[in-house]
C-alpha cells in the first residue's frame, strides 16, 4: 500500500469522524447500514499507522455513544478486542480514545460491561492510574472504572469489585482527581462515585481505608456544598472507628478530614458535635502523635472561627482549653499560632464570662506559657500573646476574691460560689 493510499484512507476516515461528530443528528444509522463498521474496525488494527487508528477509534467512539442498538452494532463488529489492544499503544492519544470508546460500550448496560470485563479490560485500565498520567486521561480512565463497578442490576462479577488492588488503585485515582481543585471535585461528585467511596472508610483492608479517607478528605476541602455532598452519605458514622484506629496515619487523616468540616458552616459544625466526635478530637489533641495533634489543633481552631457561641461553649465544657494550652510550648510555629488563635477566639466568644476561661488557663499552666510567648521570635505570635495577656490577664480584669472563682463540678460544668454558698447554675455564656 502506498503512502498516497494511506493518506487517502486517513482523509476518508477523518471525513467520517467529522460527519459523526456533528451536533445535529449525525447519520449514524445510515453509516452503519452502509457497511462501514468492518472497515473502521480493520483500521484499528493498523499499528503501522497510528493516525489511522486514532481517527477510526474516534469515529467508532461516536457511533458507540448513540442508542443501545448503535452501541451493540460496534460490539458485534468485534471492535472491543481491538480497543483493548489499543490500550497498549505507545501513542497516548490512541490509548485515550480507546478508553473513551470502552467507556461508552460499558455504559450501555451490564451485558456489555461483563463482556468487556471478560476480555480482561480491568488490568490494562488500572495500569494508567498513577500521578504521572495527564489529568484529562486519568479522568477518562476513572470514569470507565467507576462505570465497571457502579451498575448494580445485576452487579459486576464479585472478583472485579472485591479484589483489593483494584479497589485501592481505583480509589487512589479518585483522590488524584479530587486534589485538582473545586472544578475537579465537582466532576467527581457528579459522577455519582461519593456513595461508593464512603462505605470503603470501614473496609477491612487498611490500604482501602487509607485511599478512601484521602479521597473524601480532598472532597471536603471544597465548597460547603461539596462538603455537604459527603456529609449526606452519613460519612461521620464511620469516624468513631477511624479516630480510634490502631494506625496513627489513619487517626491523622481522620482528624484532618474533620478539620475541614469544622471549617464549614454552623450546620456542618453541629453535625460533628451531634456525631459525638468532639471528645475524640480532644483526646487526639492530648494523646495523639504530633502530626495528629497538629490536625486536631486546626480542627478546634476552625470550630472557634466557624462555630456559634453555643458550639464554642460546648468545646469548653468538653475540656478543650487545657489540651490547647499544652501545645503552646511546641517548636512548630504554625501550631503555636493556631492554638493562640483558638484560645483568643474562645475568650472573645466567652464575653463577660471570659474570667471562667482565664481561670482554666491559669490552673493548667497556660498563662505562664502565653507570657513566655511574648518573647517569641515570630512577630505574629508575640503580638498575639501580648494582646491576650493585656486583654484578659492584666490584673484589672481579674477579681482576686477567691469566692468568685468558678469551681469544677462533675461533668465538666462550672458553678460559682458566693459567701460560701454553692450555686447550681451551670457554666454558660
Amino acid at each position: 500500500v502506498t503512502l498516497e493510499t494511506i493518506l487517502q484512507h486517513v482523509n476518508c476516515v477523518v471525513s467520517l469522524r467529522k460527519l459523526l461528530s456533528s451536533d445535529r443528528n449525525p447519520p449514524i444509522d445510515d453509516l452503519v447500514r452502509s457497511g462501514i463498521l468492518p472497515v473502521l474496525v480493520k483500521c484499528l488494527d493498523r499499528d503501522d499507522h497510528p493516525s489511522l487508528q486514532f481517527e477510526a477509534a474516534w469515529a467508532l467512539t461516536n457511533i458507540a455513544s448513540g442508542t443501545s442498538a448503535q452501541t451493540q452494532a460496534v460490539v458485534q463488529s468485534n471492535a472491543v478486542p481491538l480497543f483493548l489492544k489499543l490500550l497498549h499503544s505507545p501513542h497516548q492519544n490512541v490509548c485515550e480514545q480507546a478508553v473513551w470508546a470502552l467507556g461508552n460500550i460499558i455504559g450501555d448496560g451490564p451485558q456489555c460491561r461483563d463482556y468487556v470485563i471478560s476480555l480482561g479490560a480491568v488490568k490494562p485500565l488500572l495500569s494508567f492510574i498513577c500521578p504521572t498520567v495527564p489529568l484529562s486521561f486519568l479522568r477518562n480512565v476513572t470514569w470507565v472504572i467507576v462505570n465497571l463497578c457502579r451498575n448494580k442490576d445485576p452487579p459486576p462479577p464479585m472478583e472485579t469489585v472485591q479484589e483489593v488492588d483494584i479497589l485501592v488503585d481505583t480509589v487512589w485515582a479518585v483522590s488524584y482527581l479530587t486534589d485538582g481543585g473545586n472544578e475537579q471535585i465537582q466532576m467527581v461528585i457528579e459522577s455519582g462515585v461519593v456513595p461508593f467511596l464512603v462505605p470503603l472508610l470501614s473496609h477491612q483492608e487498611v490500604k482501602v481505608q487509607t485511599a478512601a479517607l484521602r479521597a473524601v478528605g480532598n472532597i471536603v476541602t471544597g465548597t460547603d456544598e461539596q462538603t455537604q455532598a459527603v456529609l449526606n452519605c452519613d460519612v461521620l458514622a464511620h469516624f468513631p472507628t477511624l479516630l480510634t484506629h490502631p494506625k496513627d496515619k489513619i487517626n491523622k487523616e481522620a482528624v484532618w478530614f474533620l478539620s475541614n468540616i469544622t471549617a464549614g458552616n454552623q450546620q456542618q459544625v453541629q453535625a460533628v458535635i451531634d456525631a459525638g466526635l468532639i471528645p475524640m478530637v480532644i483526646h487526639q489533641l492530648t494523646k495523639g502523635d504530633f502530626g495528629t495533634q497538629k490536625e486536631a489543633a486546626w480542627a478546634i481552631s476552625n470550630l472557634t472561627i466557624s462555630g456559634k457561641k453555643e458550639q464554642v461553649e460546648y468545646l469548653i465544657q468538653q475540656g478543650v482549653v487545657a489540651p490547647l494550652c499544652g501545645l503552646l510550648e511546641v517548636r512548630d510555629t504554625q501550631v503555636v499560632q493556631v492554638v493562640l488563635d483558638g484560645l483568643k477566639n474562645i475568650l472573645l466568644m466567652a464575653g463577660e464570662q471570659a474570667s471562667a476561661v482565664t481561670v482554666i488557663i491559669e490552673e493548667c499552666g497556660g498563662l505562664e506559657k502565653i507570657e513566655n510567648l511574648q518573647q517569641h521570635e515570630n512577630e505574629y505570635i508575640y503580638k498575639l500573646a501580648f494582646e491576650i495577656i493585656d486583654m484578659y490577664f492584666s490584673g484589672d480584669d481579674i477579681d482576686e476574691d477567691s469566692s468568685l472563682v468558678p469551681e469544677a463540678t462533675q461533668g465538666g460544668t462550672f458553678t460559682f460560689s458566693t459567701s460560701g454558698d454553692l450555686q447550681t447554675d451551670d457554666f454558660t455564656f
